[in-house]
C-alpha cells in the first residue's frame, strides 16, 4: 500500500505476480502448452489470453522499446525478410535470422536462430478473444534439442510479456523457468 491506501500495483499486476509465483508450484499437463512430434522434429504451442487488445499486444511484440522489456534487446524489421536480431544478455543467446511471416496486429514468424544453426520457427499468432486478446506461440525445434528447455524459456518469457502488458514488468522468473522445465520433461 502506498500512503493514500491504495495497492503498489493494479489489480491485474497483482495477478500476474501471483501467477508466476504460485502456478508452477504444482504444474499439471493442462498448464503447460502442447508438445508433439512432427518426423524428427519437435513442434509445441503455447496459448495465453490477454486482458490487452491485439493492437496493444502487438505493439509489445514489435516495438523494440516494448519487446525488450520480456523478450530481449534487439531490433526486428516489420516485413517478410525483415532482419530480426535479438540478443539476450543472460545467457548469451543470439537471434540472427529474418522475417518469415508477417501480418500487421496478427502474425509474426521468424526463425529462432543465429547464422548456421538449423532452423526453428517461431510462430506469433494474435486474435481477439471476448475484450481482450489471445496469443498462440508455434515453436519449431530439431528433434535432437531439448524441447522442454525451449518451451519452458518462453513460458518464463510468456510470463514477463504479460507483466509488461499490465504495466508491471518482471525479471525473468527463473524459478518458473526451472518448474516449467521440469514439467516439460515429464511430457517429452
Amino acid at each position: 500500500m502506498n500512503l493514500s491506501g491504495q495497492p503498489l500495483c493494479p489489480p491485474a499486476a497483482r495477478r500476474v505476480l501471483v501467477r508466476v509465483r504460485c502456478v508452477w508450484r504444482a504444474p499439471v499437463a493442462k498448464d503447460l502448452g502442447e508438445v508433439s512430434r512432427e518426423g524428427t522434429d519437435w513442434m509445441a504451442r503455447l496459448t495465453r489470453e490477454f486482458e490487452a487488445g491485439p493492437s496493444d499486444v502487438w505493439q509489445v511484440l514489435t516495438e523494440s522499446d516494448r519487446f525488450a522489456l520480456w523478450l530481449a534487446p534487439g531490433t526486428i524489421e516489420p516485413a517478410v525478410g525483415g532482419s530480426v536480431a535479438l540478443a539476450f544478455e543472460g545467457s548469451g543467446t543470439v537471434i540472427n535470422s529474418r522475417v518469415t511471416a508477417f501480418e500487421r496486429e496478427r502474425c509474426l514468424a521468424f526463425s529462432w536462430s543465429d547464422a548456421g544453426e538449423p532452423e526453428r520457427p517461431v510462430r506469433l499468432w494474435i486474435e481477439p478473444s471476448g475484450s481482450g486478446s489471445r496469443l498462440e506461440v508455434s515453436l519449431g525445434l530439431p528433434g535432437n534439442e531439448d524441447m522442454a528447455k525451449h518451451c519452458a524459456g518462453w513460458e518464463a518469457h510468456l510470463a514477463m510479456l504479460e507483466a509488461v502488458l499490465v504495466g508491471a514488468p518482471i525479471d525473468f522468473p527463473f524459478e518458473l523457468f526451472m518448474q516449467a522445465r521440469q514439467s516439460y520433461k515429464a511430457l517429452v
